[in-house]
């Protein structure tokens, strides 16, 4: 089995446990090797209800690289933002089978720093 294969039984291995809610929704992480995707869904109705990336306009033009832990930091924060702006506080944390380091760790802290819950 190739790394991306467990990964995705990993991902699917966590997806059955957690879910997320209009009161608790999910923070869903994704990276590549140049860039960084979160996405706050409420997974009952199938809404994504906040999102950040790299390649959003506010962080584009000030990153040089979109794959590092310092953009993964922003990443991060701005998610924060836009969530606290929508009145949501808490979330439940999904890594999709990410290992909790480096990138993945980077972007759970500074949500965490700046005021979601999870």
């Amino acid at each position: 089995m190739d790394k991306r294969a467990a990964r995705k039984r990993r991902h699917h291995r966590i997806r059955n446990k957690i879910t997320g809610t209009p009161f608790k929704p999910r923070m869903v992480v994704k990276r590549s090797l140049k860039n960084m995707y979160v996405q706050i869904i409420d997974d009952l109705s199938g809404e994504t209800l906040a999102s950040a990336s790299t390649l959003d306009e506010k962080l584009r033009d000030e990153l040089d690289n979109g794959g590092n832990v310092e953009a993964a930091k922003r990443v991060g924060e701005l998610v924060a933002e836009r969530a606290l702006e929508k009145d949501i506080e808490k979330v439940v944390f999904d890594r999709a089978g990410y290992k909790y380091h480096g990138r993945v760790k980077a972007v759970a802290e500074a949500a965490r720093e700046k005021g979601l819950n999870f």
